[in-house]
């Protein structure tokens, strides 16, 4: 019932179901040590934390809107230490270490029995899309990143870039590329695409809808038994082999591979309208690789496009109901990016507790209510430590379990808001009075020409 972690602090017992077990069970122990072998410099000797516990208390720290880093050292792991000694703690942590840390923390959470609604005829639903986050004025900072021109001046901060790839009936991260160099976000998905898991259906906008992506995609998908489904724009030009049945069609593309050999390729297109909960109509343009019409019927391939939306959700929960904004609090690059790499990898946390608390009904349980009572689980677990029983402490993490199922949001309600904002700095429109639109969207099937 209880765990022994780092090297320094041997003796340390932690209970059943505080954060850190959380955390090993997305990297164990094992596989951590031996990652910080690999890429660590040798600890220098009478040092106050090891990288072991300095990593974990960085992702914890990614978990609290309030509070210090050293302050959360302490809650976490009883050491007491100046921020400014875990600044140059995480300055001699590697690059390295991140993106192989990814690769051990993210993987698929979602099963195929349980969580039906993550899945498409077998194919798990993963997403793809970009952000970027605002780092501060240090001088640092700005001697590495630009900031980019904004409608009157510069803009008020420069970014740090980020590519996920989420499981979307879960907002499980599955993989992330960090871009410290302020590369665009077409860089940093080739970095963070090899994380694909098998099996899967992998939704983008219409950045990867170019018969460049879609070369890439097919090769990638080949070798993981996967597909894509992306939206394309409506002036890309393709050559209609084949109509079918369901008012899709086959088309061929010239694209270009990894070696900028020109190569044909042929996918599915799908054109529809769909009639918003205002009439507003929109004409969507999708290319995939799931080419059978009669067990993939063009509606519902439309429909299912819509999920796309849950990885903006993901990002959403991410910057505002974990971190109450996207401004990071590193001083330099290197440490903003190790910053994005703990957050991620303390959403996958979160995710795991809304799995275990939702059962199948896991986007129904409120991501900010997880952190919320999770951090309050996790300090009385650390504060109590010796105080409470195992026997409490499990009752414990057992009651806040039930509590949030207990309090799990209602089913999404069909409606939607206006997309305008309140102070428009291009065509938005302008938002005077919130209102919102009720009811279902509709879906027509348009016809793909052949000229």
């Amino acid at each position: 019932m209880w765990l022994k972690l780092g090297m320094h602090n041997k003796h340390r017992q932690i209970p059943k179901g505080q954060f850190e077990t959380w955390f090993h069970r997305l990297v164990p122990c094992p596989a951590l040590r031996s990652l910080l072998r690999r890429y660590h410099p040798r600890a220098r000797r009478g040092r106050k934390i090891t990288g072991h516990e300095c990593l974990t208390a960085q992702v914890y720290h990614g978990l609290r809107r309030q509070g210090t880093l050293s302050h959360h050292v302490k809650e976490l792991l009883g050491i007491t230490i100046s921020d400014a000694a875990l600044t140059q703690r995480r300055a001699r942590l590697p690059w390295e270490v991140f993106p192989r840390l990814l690769e051990l923390a993210l993987h698929p959470l979602a099963e195929p029995r349980r969580h039906t609604a993550a899945f498409y005829h077998g194919l798990r639903l993963v997403g793809i899309d970009g952000t970027q986050w605002s780092v501060r004025n240090t001088p640092r900072i700005l001697g590495s990143l630009s900031k980019a021109a904004a409608r009157r001046l510069d803009a008020a901060f420069a970014k740090v870039g980020l590519v996920v790839v989420v499981e979307l009936g879960m907002h499980n991260p599955l993989a992330a590329a960090i871009g410290r160099e302020g590369e665009a976000e077409a860089v940093l998905a080739r970095r963070a695409v090899t994380g694909l898991p098998e099996k899967c259906l992998l939704l983008g906008d219409r950045l990867y809808g170019t018969a460049k992506w879609v070369v890439e995609w097919l090769g990638l998908c080949a070798e993981r038994q996967s597909h894509f489904l992306v939206r394309v724009r409506s002036n890309l030009k393709a050559r209609v082999v084949e109509s079918l049945g369901d008012g899709s069609a086959l088309v061929e593309l010239l694209g270009r591979d990894a070696q900028g050999r020109k190569q044909r390729v042929v996918v599915r297109e799908i054109r529809g309208r769909v009639v918003g909960r205002g009439g507003k109509v929109t004409v969507v343009r999708l290319w995939t690789s799931l080419l059978a019409a009669a067990q993939h019927p063009a509606r519902e391939l439309i429909e299912l496009y819509a999920q796309r939306w849950e990885a903006e959700l993901s990002y959403r929960e991410l910057k505002i109901e974990m971190r109450g904004g996207e401004l990071l609090a590193s001083h330099t690059v290197e440490t903003a990016a190790q910053e994005l790499a703990c957050v991620v990898i303390a959403q996958a946390v979160v995710a795991q507790v809304r799995a275990e608390a939702g059962g199948a009904a896991v986007l129904r349980v409120s991501f900010a209510k997880v952190v919320a009572v999770m951090e309050g689980v996790w300090l009385t677990l650390a504060v109590g430590a010796g105080v409470l029983s195992e026997r409490q402490e499990r009752a414990l993490v057992q009651r806040a379990m039930l509590y949030l199922a207990e309090v799990m949001s209602a089913p999404r309600r069909a409606r939607s808001c206006p997309r305008a904002v309140r102070q428009p700095v291009s065509s938005w429109p302008r938002l005077i009075k919130n209102e919102s639109l009720h009811g279902e969207i509709g879906y027509e099937i348009l016809p793909v020409s052949t000229t």
